[in-house]
């Protein structure tokens, strides 16, 4: 599973070895021990890779073989590549864009995004 974290003035992308519904049983655990807020719905997160990144034309095979239905790939302008991911969004309100984005797709293919990333 993937885990990218949106904070004010970053973004980090994180495997987990568990499953998601693993990892969001721990996480509403969590939030109701602490008391927090949690609001949790289907989305989609977008982050640019370099176009002339080593691994890239690699990368497009791996999504239209094993992934397409969890993750696009756009080329936004000459040096720039989208990646756009389907997931499950989690933070504490509907209007926060802080937050995290979970998904899961192919082993092969997570490890290689992580990796070029």
């Amino acid at each position: 599973m993937l885990k990218l974290i949106y904070t004010e003035n970053c973004f980090y992308l994180e495997h987990l070895a568990l499953s998601l519904e693993e990892w969001v049983e721990q996480r509403v655990i969590l939030a109701l021990r602490v008391g927090q807020p949690l609001h949790f719905e289907p989305s989609i997160a977008s982050f640019l890779l370099p176009v002339e990144l080593p691994g890239v034309e690699r990368l497009k095979a791996e999504v239209q073989q094993h992934d397409a239905e969890v993750m696009e790939l756009s080329v936004c302008d000459a040096e720039y590549l989208e990646v756009t991911l389907q997931g499950s969004w989690l933070s504490d309100s509907s209007e926060n864009a802080v937050g995290v984005l979970v998904t899961m797709m192919s082993d092969h293919t997570e490890f290689f995004l992580r990796k070029l990333w």
